[in-house]
């Protein structure tokens, strides 16, 4: 099928608005880009519990700015349906261009923040892909439902003596008293009680199948099983969805509906547990529509976190997390970046690193040449002998604030390197907490889908509320055939075909030269403090280069 049909296979399945996160730890959107002449970066933290508030940071890079104001845009309402928008105000202490708001997401199945910035540049407005989703149940304090309960009862008691003494004291002369009064009195009290007793039941069985349904339409990731098998080409991975519990999201959109994100159905991380000094960015095969292979790098012995992104037919992102273990690697420990490497993978872009682990009592291994990582404003050697810098002064790191990770890459001269386009992109980052708790796969314009902000913007501009899917074989074949065909892309084809889906160019100065191109910026915002550990991958000279960097978050 020709790649256009297969977009139009893409457009009608977004309609089913399946709902997906690519974070562990990371709920935050964010967005890179343009609203109008205004250069911006977003930061959107749905609500954990719908309905609720997300906090939207916005970045502004140039231009004077009077107003930011921010709104949820529901695909099933459009913009006319959507709610009036909230200002977002500057940020006490913060640079200047920082803006902060709160804005209500009412319902399940968000699918956009609209930013709207106006200033002295004029006016411009900005959608950022998001899906709001109940991802948690919050836990009422003891002390509070003691207090609750209390009261509850001093209120029933207080209702049962008003009844009691309305059909009583109430309808007769002040000190009139008899034992018919007291009967009927006592009768008003327990009528009133047995139906307050009633009404607090059902309303008590409301609540609690409310809180049933609630927990069993929560969002809850995929699961998978990772299994390491030995073939003659060395070691596999085998990554299978686990197939009982797919029986939750039988009425969301099946795993056979998945779609390419630049070029590849899955990019998978993987992270040796504990010391993280062993690091892969792999490209599984689909063998079904439940199974992924890929051919293991020659990494170390021991436990690895194994994270999966997928993107939805919807053009939303997925991370299924699992864990594995590697024993009896019988090929040298080495770095996939070096020319003498013995690893050739069946996919060009997949690449590994080993570097120093994250404190030096965890070394177990002698492993010759290695990259050490780097730090915020100190630069760490790649093994081309260019060298890696973050561009980050002095300040310090603060947890829920918006960053733009800068990155430069210099020559063995010192002079800014000339990189080139890895899988469409100028780069690719992990940021992963110590404890794995945290980890989210960035591009330089954000952790979004771009394809699912066309998508979204399409579906503003369509009145139909449900348009019929394709059958799942043919849509899983048509994706398999396009994957396939970019596969057999040469490098520059490739290149030229994933910049185009990204809306990147790749243009050369007068000069022949790629200006501009020696540096890369990551937008993000740590979701919480700790130390964490950043992995970059970009392409020089033909060779994927990685390198990574340590950082403390307060």
């Amino acid at each position: 099928m020709k790649i256009i049909n297969f977009i139009r296979l893409a457009v009608l399945a977004f309609l089913l608005c399946d709902i997906a996160y690519a974070h562990v730890g990371s709920p935050g959107v964010i967005y890179e880009g343009e609203a109008g002449p205004y250069q911006i970066m977003v930061n959107v933290n749905p609500p954990e519990v719908i309905p609720g508030t997300a906090t939207v940071q916005v970045y502004i890079t140039n231009g004077q700015v009077d107003q930011v104001l921010i709104k949820p845009i529901y695909w099933y309402a459009g913009d006319e349906g959507s709610p009036r928008a909230d200002e977002a105000l500057p940020v006490v202490g913060g640079q200047p261009g920082q803006y902060e708001g709160l804005t209500w997401m009412m319902s399940s199945g968000a699918a956009s923040v609209e930013v709207t910035v106006s200033g002295s540049l004029g006016e411009g407005t900005a959608l950022v892909p998001v899906m709001a989703v109940s991802t948690a149940q919050k836990e009422m304090p003891p002390s509070l439902g003691w207090i609750l309960a209390v009261l509850a009862l001093f209120l029933v008691v207080l209702m049962v003596t008003i009844i009691g003494a309305s059909v009583s004291d109430a309808v007769e002369e002040p000190g009139f008293d008899n034992k018919k009064l007291n009967h009927r009195k006592t009768k008003g009290m327990v009528v009133a009680g047995a139906l307050l007793c009633l009404i607090l039941y059902g309303g008590m069985t409301w609540w609690n199948n409310w809180a049933d349904d609630y927990r069993r339409f929560m969002y809850k990731p995929y699961q998978a099983t990772s299994q390491v098998v030995d073939t003659e080409r060395g070691k596999k991975l085998v990554f299978s969805i686990d197939t009982s519990y797919l029986e939750y999201r039988k009425n969301y959109l099946p795993p056979s509906y998945l779609i390419p994100d630049h070029g590849k159905l899955m990019h998978m991380f993987l992270v040796r547990e504990g010391s993280l000094d062993a690091f892969a960015h792999l490209h599984p095969v689909r063998t079904d529509s439940l199974t992924f292979e890929v051919d293991l790098p020659p990494l170390p012995n021991g436990r690895y976190f194994v994270f999966g992104d997928i993107v939805r037919g919807n053009g939303f992102h997925e991370t299924i997390a699992d864990t594995m273990q590697i024993m009896g690697s019988e090929l040298p420990v080495s770095l996939a970046a070096a020319e003498e490497s013995p690893w050739q993978s069946s996919d060009p872009d997949d690449t590994y690193i080993i570097s120093n682990p994250v404190l030096p009592s965890q070394s177990q291994l002698q492993y010759g040449d290695i990259v050490v990582c780097g730090k915020p404003g100190i630069s760490t050697p790649l093994p081309d002998g260019s060298t890696a810098v973050w561009e980050h002064e002095g300040e310090t790191l603060q947890a829920e604030r918006l960053y733009p990770m800068t990155f430069s890459i210099l020559d063995p001269d010192g002079e800014p390197a000339e990189l080139q386009p890895y899988m469409g992109m100028m780069g690719h980052a992990v940021v992963m907490k110590h404890d794995g708790s945290v980890y989210i796969h960035l591009h330089p314009v954000g952790n979004y889908s771009s394809a699912s902000q066309d998508l979204i913007a399409r579906r503003m501009e369509d009145d139909r509320r449900l348009i019929e899917l394709p059958p799942s074989r043919q849509f899983m074949d048509s994706v398999d055939q396009v994957v396939a065909s970019v596969r057999a892309m040469s490098e520059e084809e490739r290149d030229q075909y994933l910049m185009k889906q990204m809306g990147h160019s790749f243009e050369e100065d007068e000069d022949g030269e790629h200006a501009g191109h020696s540096t890369v910026v990551f937008p993000y915002a740590f979701p919480e403090p700790g130390d964490y550990r950043i992995w970059i991958q970009m392409k020089r000279n033909g060779q994927v280069l990685n390198t990574a960097f340590d950082a403390t978050v307060e």
